[in-house]
């Protein structure tokens, strides 16, 4: 599995500013994230990372992936009871945890919301990151309306 030059340079420059090197298995684990994006869990992306690197370890999946989250280029996602989940979209954005199915979807919120949502902390606080999540159940057959605004 390759990263694009653009995903590369991102990897590279975020790697460099937390004093730390690319390495094949980084790089192969950022690129297997960044295929698919429907939020796996360190296994799930360990079974993906053998399909073409059989070499790699359980142990270097998790290293790699603690280090792309210290990086700053993917984000943990801690679902109640639930194996950790990682995430490449940086954007602000919410997950919808489908309890049927176990799949997570990004969620689109308007930047609007995200400002009401800064503004009932108290005088002096300051957000660094918000994390919303949302759980329940999907509907069985998504439409076009629901398909634009859940994404894997």
């Amino acid at each position: 599995m390759k990263l694009s030059p653009h995903a590369h340079q991102v990897l590279d420059e975020a790697l460099a500013r937390t004093g730390l090197r690319s390495t094949r298995q980084r790089e192969h684990v950022f690129a297997v994230l960044l295929d698919k994006r429907d939020h796996p869990t360190a296994d799930e992306v360990y079974a993906r990372s053998r399909e073409t690197m059989a070499a790699i370890s359980l142990a270097t999946v998790y290293n790699c992936l603690e280090t792309l989250v210290t990086c700053g280029l993917v984000r943990q996602v801690n679902l109640e009871r639930e194996p950790s989940r990682y995430c490449p979209n940086l954007k602000e954005h919410a997950h919808f945890h489908d309890r049927r199915t176990g799949r997570v979807y990004d969620i689109e919120v308007p930047k609007e919301f995200i400002t009401q949502l800064k503004q009932v902390l108290p005088a002096g606080y300051e957000v660094e990151h918000i994390d919303l999540s949302f759980q329940g159940v999907a509907p069985p057959k998504k439409t076009a309306k629901s398909d634009a605004k859940m994404q894997n």
